[in-house]
């Protein structure tokens, strides 16, 4: 009996002393790591964040951008980081529902090892192609694949990327194939396209929006449900005639797992806040990315959601990294 009583005390010590720590909290700099180098459409959303997230904090949020491994690397760090909310991890779908179903060695369980915070923004896969090339829409391309069948090359960020998914999800959908050309991320990828070296590419809004807007680019669809404020007048594929075609990145900001839940209701109001403020909010969508805040409950469904489709995705295609 006294045994029993002393580890009743001593539970109730540790809550209360967790319960008071939360609500303290936080009381040092904050470091979000970023599975990507610096300069990219993910660091622009986590310095953006970062800033207004500080003043909602009030305390520092430090920025450490740790690439390679797909976002393995990063998200490995911050699995393994002590859950005290002071180690956070603004990640892209690939790191935690694409990369776990693609590798056997994945270092880290996307449900065990991470308390979902918020998801940030949803970042749409759009169809491009160069303006030369003709195509007006999505069935256009379409018609060219199927005068030439497996003899267009068509790009994408690396093998199990969003936008090679969103293509497996394009030829499908349209019954026709492309050569896959898979390169290490989209800078080289968009060079061999505006030189002809490709037929075509899906890549994040963000990233094409640039040379979209600057007329080297023609969009001819969208790989979502939904079409993008800043580029209004492109089409969904599902609009175009192409079910089944959803492929949409999207940033999440993600805690170590056993992060007391009061820290995590904390960093979510905050997140929620500063995704709310509307210099933000016109700074995100200028970029092509929607601000898509969640609490914890539905972002943790949507990514127990998102890992069940790409892995059935993923095993249906028979992709694997090379």
């Amino acid at each position: 009996m006294l045994i029993r009583l002393l580890i009743a005390a001593a539970t109730a010590l540790l809550i209360a002393g967790a319960s008071a720590q939360a609500q303290d909290y936080p009381t040092r700099p904050i470091k979000v790591v970023i599975a990507f180098p610096p300069g990219g459409p993910t660091d622009f959303v986590g310095r953006l964040l970062a800033d207004k997230l500080k003043d909602l904090l009030g305390q520092p949020i430090v920025i450490e951008n740790k690439a390679g491994a797909s976002g393995a690397i990063g998200a490995n760090e911050v699995a393994k980081s002590a859950p005290d909310g002071y180690t956070l991890f603004l990640t892209t779908s690939g790191a935690v529902t694409i990369t776990p179903n693609l590798r056997a060695d994945t270092p880290y369980d996307t449900l065990r090892d991470f308390a979902p915070v918020s998801r940030v923004v949803n970042v749409n896969e759009v169809l491009v192609v160069r303006p030369e090339l003709g195509a007006k829409s999505a069935a256009d391309l379409v018609a060219m694949a199927k005068a030439k069948p497996s003899t267009l090359g068509f790009a994408s960020t690396g093998v199990g990327s969003p936008p090679h998914l969103a293509l497996e999800l394009f030829q499908g959908a349209a019954g026709v194939k492309f050569v896959h050309v898979p390169y290490r991320g989209a800078a080289p990828a968009i060079t061999d396209l505006l030189g002809g070296q490709v037929i075509a590419m899906f890549a994040d809004v963000p990233v094409l929006l640039p040379h979209i807007q600057g007329g080297k680019l023609k969009p001819l669809a969208l790989a979502s449900a939904q079409r993008n404020p800043v580029l209004p007048d492109v089409p969904t594929l599902v609009e175009q005639g192409y079910a089944d075609t959803l492929c949409d990145n999207w940033y999440g900001l993600l805690a170590p797992a056993k992060t007391p839940p009061a820290v995590i209701a904390k960093l979510n109001t905050a997140m929620r806040a500063a995704l709310d403020d509307p210099v933000i909010k016109q700074k995100l969508l200028k970029v092509g990315a929607v601000p898509s805040p969640s609490t914890p409950e539905e972002f943790a469904t949507f990514v127990r959601a998102e890992l069940a489709r790409w892995g059935k995705v993923i095993r249906e295609k028979g992709i694997q990294e090379k």
